[in-house]
């Protein structure tokens, strides 16, 4: 039976995300990827979306898997991917520590954990990542390229990665949140919806840029902010409501959540 140079274990839509990147960007060849997704109306849909892919319903030879699977799967999709020959894992499950995944692959096997975010979907995607004990330069090196091919990465202790889970994993719910809350502020002021959206999704691709290209957000509502005027009056509200402080405790929430998911079932 033919050895995949990578299986992506897991259908879902982080795991689409990566292969679709992965393919586009030339770092693989469908031919040389396995997809592996239990649910066969799933396997029947990646298979007409990546033709040329094997997609299948359990872990064939590969030499190296990416873990896209629910964090309570991972360790038995890590146990599997081992057994099927893989080296090299890396894991996008949330909260499951490195210690729990290096314990289920077995020794000499270079694992590393990641946590990237759904923006991957559009290959604009950020994520943290951390190597395990037996991961070398090398295997940190062919980890970054996988997820550079649909977005940045940030290489962190793994201690870190319960905040990015909470900053960047959970990040672009609360943005949304209050893309929601901005076009439904258009409409209560006379716009119609249509053109609410059209106007805060381009609110949004032009703020982003500028940030990106820019940095120093700070600086950047500085820049908007004319004393007295428009802006200023929105802010004072804004701070009076404390949403400074509730988007901070928003991402304390999802990172103390990502710690609880990592500890161990008692």
């Amino acid at each position: 039976m033919k050895t995949h140079a990578l299986a992506v274990i897991g259908g879902g839509n982080m795991g689409i995300a990566l292969v679709g990147g992965l393919i586009s960007s030339g770092w693989i060849q469908a031919s040389d990827l396995a997809i592996v997704e239990v649910l066969p109306e799933q396997r029947e849909r990646l298979s007409q979306q990546f033709p040329g892919a094997s997609v299948v319903d359990t872990v064939p030879p590969c030499a190296a898997a990416v873990i896209a699977v629910k964090p309570p799967d991972a360790p038995a999709a890590a146990a599997a991917a081992t057994g099927a020959g893989a080296t090299r894992l890396l894991s996008i499950a949330a909260g499951v520590s490195l210690a729990t995944l290096e314990a289920a692959a077995g020794p000499s096997v270079a694992v590393i954990r990641s946590m990237p975010n759904t923006p991957a979907l559009v290959g604009l995607g950020a994520a943290g990542m951390a190597g395990g004990s037996a991961a070398s330069a090398a295997d940190i090196e062919w980890a970054t390229s996988i997820l550079t091919a649909v977005g940045t990465v940030e290489i962190v202790p793994e201690y870190q990665l319960d905040a990015i889970t909470g900053l960047v994993g959970s990040g672009p719910a609360f943005l949304f949140l209050i893309a929601e809350a901005l076009i439904d502020a258009g409409v209560l002021n006379g716009l119609s919806r249509p053109a609410s959206e059209a106007l805060v999704s381009q609110l949004f691709l032009g703020s982003a840029a500028m940030l990106s290209q820019r940095g120093n957000p700070a600086q950047l509502r500085a820049m908007v902010t004319s004393p007295g005027g428009t802006t200023a009056a929105g802010l004072k509200v804004l701070e009076d409501l404390a949403v400074r402080a509730a988007m901070q405790s928003a991402v304390v929430a999802a990172t103390e959540r990502s710690r609880e998911l990592g500890r161990p079932a008692r």
